[in-house]
C-alpha cells in the first residue's frame, strides 16, 4: 500500500481529506496535528511543522505528502494580527517541501490559492495568469508566500537528483463540513451560515462588506475528489492546476440561499464599516477537466448539504 501523509489533518481541508482517504483499502493514511486531536486514530501524529526536524521526521518513508498545514483565518482575524500568518506559514511550507524532497517522497501536493491571480477578472483565470502587479493589496504578502513556495517546488523539481513529483493546486474558496464556523476565524461562507443559524428570531444578519462582492465557491467534497484524481495519475516533475467551480457567485445570493434553506428568513444587512476583501477571482478549469475531473456540487446543493451537516454535527463538537 502507498503511504500517504496529510500535513494539517486537523484543519478544514486536511480533516476532510484524512477522513475520505482513510476509507481507501489501497492506502495507509497518516495525518499531523498540532493542538487539536480530533480522533483516537493511531495514524494521527502530533507535530509542530514550523520545526524542520518534525517535518523531516513525519515525511520519512512516505510515498505521497499533501501539505494542508497552514495558519489561516477570516479577514477580521488576519487584519488584527497579519504578521502571524506570514512568518509561521513560511516556516511550515519551507520545512515540509524541503523534507519531502530530502526524503524522496514520490508525489508532493502543495495547496496554493487563487489569490495569486489579479483581483478583478472579467475572464476566468488560467494557470499562466499570475500577475503580482494586480494582486489585491490585502492579499499581497499571502500571494508572495504562496508563489515563493511554488517556486521552491519548481526549483527542486529541476535538480538532477530529484525523485519527487510536485503538484501545485490553486484552489478557489472552499466550503462545507468541518469548515471554521467560529466567527473569530471563519471565512465568508462559514461566517454567514453561522450568523444565520445562531441568530435570534427576527435578528438582523450583518454581512461584512457590500452586496456586490462575489467568490468562486467550491464544495470540499468536489475538492477531495480532485485530490483523489491527482494521486491516482502518474507523478510528473512539476505541474500547476486550478480547482474551482469556474464561476462567480454573489455573496448576497449565498446569504439569501442560506437564509431560505435554513428556514430562518431573517433580515440581511451589508455592513460597509467591517473589513472585507472585494475581489472577483474565478478559475479556468480546462487542465483539471483534462484529467477527468469537474465540479459536481452546485451552490444550492452545497448549501443544503452544509446546513444538514451543521445541524447534525456542529453543536456537538
Amino acid at each position: 500500500m502507498r503511504k500517504v501523509l496529510i500535513c494539517g489533518a486537523s484543519g478544514f481541508i486536511g480533516r476532510n481529506l484524512f477522513e475520505s482517504l482513510s476509507q481507501r483499502s489501497d492506502m495507509d493514511v497518516y495525518g499531523t496535528y498540532l493542538s487539536r486531536r480530533f480522533s483516537k486514530s493511531e495514524k494521527l501524529i502530533k507535530a509542530d511543522l514550523t520545526d524542520k526536524e518534525w517535518a523531516r521526521t513525519v515525511t520519512q518513508r512516505m510515498d505521497i505528502v499533501i501539505n494542508c498545514a497552514a495558519i489561516t483565518d477570516g479577514s477580521g482575524a488576519v487584519a488584527s494580527n497579519p504578521e502571524r500568518y506570514i512568518t509561521d506559514n513560511i516556516r511550515i511550507n519551507t520545512n515540509v517541501i524541503e523534507s519531502a524532497y530530502e526524503n524522496k517522497v514520490s508525489n508532493f501536493i502543495f495547496l496554493s490559492c487563487s489569490i495569486v491571480y489579479p483581483w478583478i477578472n472579467r475572464n476566468p483565470a488560467k494557470e499562466q495568469d499570475v500577475d503580482l502587479a494586480n494582486i489585491h493589496p490585502q492579499y499581497f504578502m499571502g500571494s508572495r508566500l504562496k508563489l515563493f513556495s511554488e517556486d521552491l517546488c519548481l526549483f527542486l523539481s529541476g535538480l538532477s537528483n530529484n525523485r519527487t513529483g510536485f503538484t501545485i493546486i490553486r484552489h478557489s474558496n472552499l466550503y462545507g463540513p468541518h469548515d471554521k464556523f467560529n466567527l473569530d476565524k471563519s471565512h465568508v461562507f462559514a461566517a454567514t451560515l453561522t450568523k444565520i443559524m445562531e441568530a435570534r428570531e427576527g435578528q438582523t444578519i450583518n454581512v461584512w462588506g457590500h452586496d456586490k462582492q462575489s467568490r468562486d465557491f467550491l464544495h470540499i467534497s468536489d475538492f477531495v475528489r480532485f485530490i483523489d484524481v491527482l494521486i491516482n495519475i502518474k507523478t510528473i516533475n512539476y505541474q500547476t492546476i486550478n480547482a474551482g467551480s469556474g464561476k462567480l457567485t454573489l455573496i448576497r445570493d449565498v446569504a439569501s440561499k442560506i437564509n431560505s434553506v435554513s428556514g430562518r428568513n431573517l433580515p440581511i444587512k451589508f455592513d460597509l464599516s467591517k473589513p472585507s476583501i472585494d475581489t472577483s477571482i474565478f478559475l479556468e478549469l480546462s487542465k483539471a477537466k483534462s484529467l477527468g475531473w469537474q465540479p459536481e456540487i452546485d451552490i444550492d446543493q452545497g448549501i443544503r448539504q452544509t446546513i444538514d451537516w451543521y445541524l447534525k454535527n456542529k453543536k456537538g463538537e
